[in-house]
């Protein structure tokens, strides 16, 4: 077959597999898991065989007109290039992995059948979206994977929770959505195309009379489906989603997908210096706000959320330097470890017996119990500390090297001053997120907490999957950053000496301050009861989160409710502990000058319909029936009556004709 056959063929699959599940899963249930796992890893097999063809080479381009639109034709168009080659290969190895996870993280759950069918069409529409030679399908793609991760991330429909978080995903993301969309309509218009390669010819020759307003609308939609300031306040509560969820729209795929948009059409962004200082700023908001807000969270899973919002910052910043092979770098290596973070988090969940609502103070002795998710997730945090060798400090590097290229001015397309505003963000956040990088593994692995009944091994499809992510978290940096660059566009990704040394040492700085309070708190907490936990039935991992997100609770038993004072973040952060915690009042600040005067007009309106409108309605039917009842009482019946008023009214015009007559 073709590559361009083998490419179709790769979204279609887990389409198809998504269809034949959800016609099949009350019927023959025997065959959701295999209709789940199975075209999945196919569409793997096949992203991978087109990533060998393409080799890095010329962009395989191919397209039909969809459907006669007029001037700016739609077209069912392919392009894949380098960047999209390997995204598709990450999609779909998160994509398999999360499969094969929920096959035993969910094994009880009676909507097991929706949920992997969701996943199936989630994946599809990621993979549209990679693979899309033309903005109008790539649309498709993008509001297929809204949708999807609106039922996924209410999956627990059940608790309040998981309905409110879904709802907030939805209408935050549609809120970037609508100007994405004028932006889209606005750049095929200055283009007089959708296809993704004129519009870039367009914007080679100088072809956009709009760049700037162009690029900051489609930013907006940028900025809500990638979780940037100030329209990333979804994400930490897109948590209460089953985690195979997290670690699959939230963490490596659905989020990245905003980065990979303006990654594939960098040129009509750089066409406007205002708009690159805009990214820039943004980036370096999110990388610290985010940084900051993860030290203070005790959930396991909202300290993730925010490192991956902290980690698309850093993909943003590289793309507000102008260099897009740094951002998609971070973009792989990230994937594979974050996916990774998450899926060991979900088997940390189940051994402590807690939810993540409550998680990591009240973990304890999880090291020996769950070795598996110790050892991965402990690759996988070094990762994200980018300490060397790992994965993330190669990629996080290759950003950090760009801004400071960038800032010094040798940036052909990037302002210096968005360069020294992502170096120095860069580098600060690098602190932060070793810093809370050590705080979550210290907190989940040797906290203090209250002890749950130990029930075993954790299923293999489980564990198995940990390793198989492990491997590119520990492995892929170090030859990654030397034959990318013929994947992309030919820049060097290697690390640079000022960049490696700063980064590297706030990072381990990071890592001692945290142990040093650490030590401090424990010392301090070992003369505080942190309560007993009474044994509970052992249950498949889904339930325990589900419950736990349910009742606010730990899943097993009553544990003092009190903070664990043996956490660092607590001291060092001090006062500033408190709203770091809430995200910065970011809600409050939405709800105060959003949610409320909407509310107040609606309840206005509502008022209006109900004393005015519906008074009107009333009125109008009232008077014609009162006019009626006077008619009705006229109608007697009596032949006598009828003559009087006939007579009556003969008098009455006789007498107003004189009157007439002598006036005249």
């Amino acid at each position: 077959m073709t590559t361009t056959t083998l490419a179709v063929l790769v979204p279609l699959l887990p389409f198809l597999g998504a269809v034949a599940g959800l016609l099949l899963g009350r019927t023959a249930p025997g065959f959701v898991r295999p209709l789940a796992v199975l075209p999945t890893l196919a569409s793997l097999v096949l992203a991978a065989v087109v990533a060998v063809r393409q080799g890095g080479d010329a962009a395989v381009d191919a397209a039909t007109e969809l459907t006669p639109t007029g001037s700016v034709p739609i077209e069912l168009a392919l392009y894949i290039d380098g960047f999209a080659a390997l995204v598709a290969v990450l999609v779909g190895l998160v994509a398999g992995c999360v499969q094969i996870y929920s096959t035993a993280y969910l094994r009880e759950d009676p909507r097991y059948a929706s949920y992997a069918a969701l996943v199936s069409l989630f994946t599809s529409a990621m993979f549209l979206v990679v693979y899309s030679g033309d903005l109008i399908v790539l649309l498709v793609g993008w509001e297929v994977m809204g949708i999807c991760s609106y039922f996924l991330v209410g999956h627990y429909w059940e608790t309040p929770e998981a309905r409110a978080a879904s709802i907030k995903a939805f209408l935050v993301t549609k809120l970037g959505d609508v100007p994405f969309l004028l932006g889209l309509f606005a750049l095929a218009t200055d283009a007089g195309s959708f296809r993704i390669t004129k519009v870039l010819g367009a914007v080679a020759h100088d072809g956009l009379d709009h760049p700037t307003l162009i690029a900051l609308l489609l930013l907006a939609g940028v900025a809500g489906k990638s979780a940037q300031f100030p329209l990333h306040t979804w994400l930490p509560d897109a948590m209460a989603g089953p985690t195979p969820v997290s670690a699959l729209i939230h963490a490596a795929t659905m989020v990245a997908a905003g980065v990979y948009f303006v990654a594939r059409l960098l040129p009509v962004f750089e066409a406007s210096q205002a708009a690159m200082i805009v990214l820039a700023v943004m980036a370096a908001v999110t990388m610290a706000g985010s940084g900051v807000a993860a030290l203070a969270q005790d959930d396991i899973k909202r300290v993730l959320a925010y490192s991956t919002i902290g980690q698309l910052g850093y993909m943003t910043g590289a793309l507000a330097v102008g260099d897009r092979g740094a951002a998609v770098f971070h973009l792989l290596s990230h994937g594979a470890f974050k996916a990774l973070l998450f899926l060991a988090a979900g088997v940390i969940i189940h051994a402590a017996g807690t939810n993540s609502l409550a998680a990591m103070s009240r973990m304890s002795h999880l090291r020996d119990r769950v070795p598996d998710a110790f050892w991965t997730m402990t690759v996988a945090l070094l990762a994200l500390a980018a300490i060397p060798p790992f994965s993330g400090f190669f990629s996080k590097e290759s950003v950090l090297g760009a801004a400071e290229h960038a800032s010094t001015g040798h940036s052909e397309y990037a302002p210096a001053a968005a360069g020294w505003i992502v170096l120095v963000t860069g580098l600060l956040t690098a602190l932060l997120t070793a810093a809370y990088a050590a705080r979550l593994w210290l907190l989940a692995f040797n906290g203090r907490g209250a002890e749950a009944p130990d029930h075993g091994r954790e299923p293999l499809p489980m564990t198995a999957v940990l390793w198989v992510l492990a491997a590119p978290s520990l492995a892929v940096g170090g030859f990654a950053y030397r034959t990318l660059p013929d994947w992309f566009d030919g820049g060097d990704l290697a690390p640079t000496l000022t960049t490696s040394v700063l980064g590297t040492g706030l990072a381990l700085a990071g890592v001692l301050v945290v142990g040093a309070a650490w030590r401090h708190t424990t010392a301090q907490a070992a003369r505080v009861p942190m309560g007993a936990v009474a044994a509970h039935p052992e249950r498949d991992a889904a339930a325990v989160e589900a419950e736990a997100i349910a009742t606010h609770t730990p899943a097993y038993g009553d544990v003092a409710a009190a903070p664990d004072p043996a956490d660092p973040g607590r001291v060092l952060l001090g006062p500033l502990h408190r709203h770091a915690a809430a995200g910065f009042h970011l809600d409050a600040v939405y709800r105060a000058l959003f949610v409320r005067p909407v509310q107040a007009g609606a309840s206005l309106v509502r008022f209006l319909d109900r004393e005015v409108v519906d008074t009107y309605v009333s009125g109008a039917g009232t008077l014609p029936r009162w006019l009626g009842a006077a008619v009705r009482r006229a109608q007697t019946g009596n032949v006598q009556t009828y003559v009087s008023a006939l007579l009556a009214g003969a008098v009455v015009l006789a007498v107003a004709a004189v009157l007439v007559a002598t006036g005249a």
